[in-house]
């Protein structure tokens, strides 16, 4: 997966480990630039290609030629090696899991959301402060997210239970006038803290919030650095999204000429080496086999981080800072939520010729692009049910971070609710909840929203529809789509009217200037659907000749 990136440019690389400013917070790194392999003139220190002396052949797969083994990877911590299983002290709840970006909650209505089978309700009260409470009401157990915020307070819209701050139920209405309000009708709550415009949310109710843990990511935080940032629902597991994201090798392939410079025929061995292992994930250095040199520092951290950070040099000797950012939530089996967040702090300016819902179009075909295979590569995994060395055929000279990854969860898999590993797996105990329908702000987007049936139609939501995956999750994008169907039909209005006026019309001239100025507004009215089906359409793969 790869997004056309705005603040791409082309000044001198230099690289290096970007330290985190709390806590050397540890991420994956995910190549920057709109097409991760596009040439670079690099300086400095560079890790260079050969230094591979930590990626063994793997034995799990029954390959006799050495030929074959010298492709295979199976890169292990050394106690891995001398065959030892290395658990990690890992617990899922005790982790901060992002769950939305602060800037899309919506100021009038709570928002329904899932990390893992946990069913959520995060809302602004009166003063634009956040809370996160188990979505479901003490009462009868109905949705709190379809409830609404009255005063600041989450109304349950059952019986109109009323619920404030830590969880306190402050009206029943049908209680009798002198009666209190029992104690035990409170709602379950859960510690939301926002962070660098991304609500964070700390899973675990049986220890309090771990502020260390609590990402927080350098560049963000540097003067006059800018990011686009998008939100995606998808149909597939978040290790499925993960592994896909620390993919760079299917780039050229799956996404030929989707921006720029992404093309197939840049297809070819890719070089990696891993500088750190730890309980909460890895690092290392990837790049072009034949270039010599891996200019692109990779971090993952637990539970759901994935970053690529780079420094670049221009010609004025000044330097910039670059990141592709990817927070991954676990929203339920085969399901997850993905905030994309590129940025630097220097901007293309090609980049700012176009507007932002190009750009989170462009990302929406790009998750389209990967969506068939990477769906059905989750259901393979939930058939089989057996570790990922069974089924991958991972090569040293592109599956490096994936068999990492895997090899991640083997040590770390215990203490999640399900894991498929390198070699472990531990498949889910309760079965997957389909939702028939749909909660909070989706029930009332899904009645009045564009989709793929049209606009203004009746429909649930479908995570394999555009339109669910990310407008309804973006304030710019449902605004957008908004105008331009004003747009549209206003213009398609003035075209009838003045073929109307041109049929009346007795004058030569006039019928001309009128029918012309209708064509105009026609014109306008299908670029208007134009911009409509690029926002809420689904993106179809051609295949072209090679």
């Amino acid at each position: 997966m790869a997004l056309a990136n705005p603040f791409q440019t082309s000044p001198v690389f230099r690289l290096s480990h970007l330290p985190s400013k709390r806590n050397s917070l540890p991420v994956l790194l995910y190549s920057l630039s709109s097409h991760p392999f596009k040439q670079l003139s690099a300086r400095g220190k560079h890790a260079r290609c050969g230094a591979m002396a930590d990626v063994k052949a793997s034995p799990s797969l029954d390959h006799k030629d050495e030929e074959d083994q010298k492709v295979l990877v199976d890169p292990s911590s050394e106690g891995e090696l001398r065959g030892e299983q290395v658990v990690a002290d890992y617990d899922w709840t005790e982790e901060w899991y992002p769950l939305y970006l602060t800037q899309q909650v919506p100021d009038d209505a709570p928002l329904g959301l899932k990390v893992f089978d946990k069913q959520l309700v995060l809302f602004k009260d009166g003063n634009g402060e956040l809370h996160c409470y188990e979505d479901r009401c003490p009462h009868r157990l109905a949705k709190l997210s379809e409830g609404q915020l009255v005063d600041g307070r989450l109304e349950c819209l059952y019986h109109g239970w009323q619920f404030e701050g830590e969880g306190k139920c402050v009206k029943i209405p049908q209680l009798p006038a002198d009666a209190k309000i029992p104690r035990s009708a409170c709602v379950k709550i859960y510690e939301v803290r926002e962070s660098q415009g991304v609500a964070w949310v700390w899973m675990s109710r049986r220890t309090p919030p771990n502020v260390n843990k609590l990402p927080w990511f350098e560049n963000f935080d540097r003067p006059g650095f800018q990011d686009i940032s998008t939100t995606h629902e998808l149909p597939y597991d978040h290790s499925i999204l993960l592994e896909n994201l620390m993919d760079p090798a299917h780039i050229p392939i799956s996404h030929d000429r989707t921006d720029w410079t992404a093309k197939r025929e840049d297809a070819q061995a890719l070089c990696f080496k891993v500088t750190e292992r730890t309980e909460r994930g890895f690092a290392g250095w990837w790049g072009r086999e034949k270039d010599g040199s891996m200019p692109n520092f990779l971090r993952f951290e637990a539970p759901c981080v994935l970053q690529n950070n780079r420094e670049i040099v221009n010609k004025n000797g000044e330097k910039h800072y670059f990141t592709g950012l990817f927070l991954c939530t676990p929203t339920g089996q085969g399901k997850s939520l993905l905030i994309v967040r590129f940025g630097g702090t220097q901007r293309s300016p090609l980049a700012k010729l176009f507007p932002k819902w190009y750009f989170h179009q462009n990302a929406s075909k790009v998750f389209e692009q990967d969506m068939g295979f990477l769906s059905s590569q989750n259901e393979v995994l939930l058939k089989e049910k057996v570790p990922t060395k069974e089924l991958y055929l991972n090569l040293k000279s592109s599956d490096t971070w994936v068999a990492e990854y895997r090899k991640w969860m083997d040590r770390a898999g215990h203490g999640m609710p399900y894991h498929f590993g390198h070699s472990t797996i531990s498949l889910p105990t309760e079965p997957a909840v389909v939702e028939h329908a749909p909660a909070g702000l989706v029930a009332g987007l899904s009645a009045s929203s564009p989709a793929k049936g049209g606009i203004g139609s009746m429909h649930a939501p479908n995570l394999a529809n555009r339109y669910f995956r990310h407008v309804i999750h973006c304030k710019e994008c449902r605004s957008v789509v908004k105008a331009f169907q004003t747009w549209k039909n206003a213009l398609s209005a003035v075209a009838v009217a003045m073929v109307a006026l041109a049929i009346l019309a007795t004058g030569r001239q006039w019928k001309a200037l009128v029918l012309v100025s209708a064509s105009i507004c026609a014109a306008g009215a299908y670029a208007c659907s134009t911009a409509i089906a690029m926002n809420t359409t689904n993106f179809i793969r051609t295949h072209r000749r090679l």
